[in-house]
């Protein structure tokens, strides 16, 4: 529920300067971000560990929306959108990776399909609550509930790796220790 449809940023941008030009820049921003960082983000993971990664993720997502809810300019946008496109860089192969993590080898199709649906629900749930927010209260509203839902999720990630170490146990165990 943290992460709500990318239109929501081209929403976003219509709402402080309406250049279809602006559009435009906010997709590019967004994936030139997004595809940089995830290409690095493979081998981060394998040096910082991926609840580190995750967690950093996490942690850009609430500066990101949190930009995008209080700075109502074009700047300020450009800035949230690049963060948010950081955000999905560091989270968005990670997750890929923590399924082949958990699954075993002779589920793993099924594993990404289960992901990708639970996914995709979340992601219809979490843009209905957005659009239902942005329609009676506007575009702040909707990005400070992004940023509480990314700080409710970042602490339940903490507290479920804070409960038992790594140690000793099979790889799909340590989902929370990487």
């Amino acid at each position: 529920m943290a992460k709500f449809s990318e239109a929501f940023l081209v929403l976003r941008a219509l709402d402080v300067g309406p250049a279809v030009a602006l559009v435009l820049l906010v997709m590019v921003v967004m994936n030139v971000v997004y595809s940089v960082v995830a290409a690095l983000t493979g081998s981060l993971s394998d040096r910082m560990g991926r609840r580190r990664l995750l967690i950093l993720g996490l942690a850009v997502l609430i500066v990101a929306d949190g930009v995008l809810a209080l700075v109502a300019t074009i700047p300020g946008v450009l800035i949230g959108v690049a963060l948010w496109g950081l955000h999905m860089g560091l989270s968005q192969g990670l997750l890929a990776a923590l399924v082949v993590d958990m699954a075993p080898s002779d589920m793993r199709g099924t594993a990404f399909g289960l992901f990708n649906l639970a996914s995709g629900v979340t992601l219809l749930a979490a843009s209905v609550v957005a659009g239902l927010l942005w329609s009676r209260m506007g575009a702040e509203a909707t990005f400070l509930a992004g940023t509480m839902f990314a700080l409710l999720a970042t602490a339940g990630l903490v507290l479920m790796a804070s409960r038992s170490p790594a140690e000793g146990r099979r790889p799909s165990e340590r989902l929370l220790s990487h």
